[in-house]
């Protein structure tokens, strides 16, 4: 008899964690890679965040946080909510975790029973179906592909809602496809949610400020009012204000949840860390000019990887709307031989091989549920990104 746990069995190791680690891995030991796989920004942390951290070192807020967050946090995210969302939370209905992860995986241990589907567009985050499966859920897919743009259609969401469905999760900006939503798109998506009323959202809002569309950012609830109360509105400073590490992330929604949420973390983690909290109150009520700053960059950075991509033999780059990913299709490669001998018959061997022949560690679109696709993140150095994308280009022209 096994010592570990039978729900173990349904679950994979993240893609994305392992390709970063195996880049990490192959530079240790003197190989020549570049990573494409982290999902992080490359800016630092803005100063003034860090100074609010080590201001709050030096007051000796180094004690045992709420556990549903300290209250000036949760006052900034509500703030937060009503100036950029145009939605009412009271600070009693908003959690603080340890990053984004630990919101969803709250939301799903007070919410999944056996047998509850929860449906999730692919491609998706890698995480989302490993969480779901570990808390006894199903996962349904729903396939969203490079012909709609990666994006879920209403016929489509429509068909995969069955009386068994409790969430679907909606990630807009989408990691790893980087679509985007406009109003009236994600109208037509409310509209079949209306007519479903045991279905309830989950929207992960990470890559909110990471839209390079002309259309003002707009989340679920905010649209369509009548969802508030079966709606969860996840968020985090870690894309936004290049603050990865400091593990903040956060949710509002219905008082119920939230208390149940909250309950489970009392006995998981407890509060969040304090001083990590503290920056993340001057993140959200300080300046915001950095935000518009690293946008702009990115969609500089986006525009670059798109235009080389398209120009190696065999792919096929859409110009992602959000976020800091491309999601290419490897399609024209299938077949084809490397340079090593094999033939590329998937996209894990497509990632395989370009490790192998140029040093470029990307993440197989088989982890995010849809190809053969590849995502790599342009949340790197500008003459990186041209560095890299010359490599696919060389190792594109050299298959046969």
């Amino acid at each position: 008899m096994s010592f570990l746990a039978d729900s173990l069995s349904r679950v994979k190791p993240s893609a994305t964690i392992a390709v970063a680690q195996k880049a990490r891995d192959l530079k240790e030991a003197g190989r020549d890679v570049i990573g494409l796989g982290a999902g992080e920004p490359d800016f630092d942390t803005p100063d003034n965040v860090k100074e609010a951290g080590i201001d709050a070192i030096r007051r000796g807020e180094t004690k045992y946080p709420p556990v549903p967050g300290i209250m000036p946090l949760r006052q900034a995210i509500a703030e937060k909510f009503r100036r950029e969302n145009e939605l009412d939370y009271r600070p009693e209905q908003v959690i603080v975790g340890t990053g984004g992860k630990q919101i969803l995986y709250n939301a799903f241990v007070a919410t999944l029973n056996p047998g509850d589907e929860v449906l999730i567009p692919a491609p998706y985050w890698v995480s989302y179906p490993e969480m779901v499966l570990i808390n006894g859920g199903e996962p349904r897919f729903v396939d969203c592909p490079i012909e709609t743009g990666f994006k879920l259609s209403p016929e489509a969401l429509d068909k995969a809602i069955t009386p068994r469905t409790k969430w679907l999760i909606f990630n807009a900006p989408s990691n790893p496809s980087g679509a985007a939503y406009s109003a009236a798109e994600l109208k037509a998506l409310t509209d079949v949610l209306l007519k479903h009323p045991h279905v309830w959202v989950l929207t992960d809002d990470m890559y909110e400020h990471l839209l390079y569309t002309d259309e003002p950012y707009v989340t679920v609830a905010q649209l369509e009012p009548k969802l508030k109360e079966r709606t969860l509105t996840m968020n985090g400073v870690s894309k936004a204000y290049a603050m990865t590490g400091w593990r903040i992330g956060y949710a509002a929604g219905p008082d119920a949840l939230i208390k149940a949420m909250t309950m489970i973390q009392s006995q998981q983690t407890s509060g969040a860390c304090s001083i990590a909290q503290w920056a993340a109150t001057e993140a959200l009520n300080g300046p915001q000019d950095f935000i518009a700053k690293c946008r702009k960059v990115f969609r500089e950075r986006r525009d670059l990887v798109v235009s080389m991509l398209n120009q190696a033999n065999g792919i096929k780059c859409p110009s992602p709307e959000g976020a800091f990913y491309a999601y290419p299709s490897c399609a024209g490669t299938i077949g084809k031989s490397a340079p090593s001998g094999n033939t590329i018959e998937t996209d894990q061997d497509f990632v395989t091989e370009l490790l192998e022949a140029e040093g470029v560690a990307a993440v197989q679109g088989g982890a995010f549920g849809l190809g053969p696709n590849f995502r790599v993140s342009y949340a790197t150095a500008t003459e990186v990104l041209e560095e890299a994308c010359t490599r696919i280009q060389r190792f594109c022209n050299n298959l046969s």
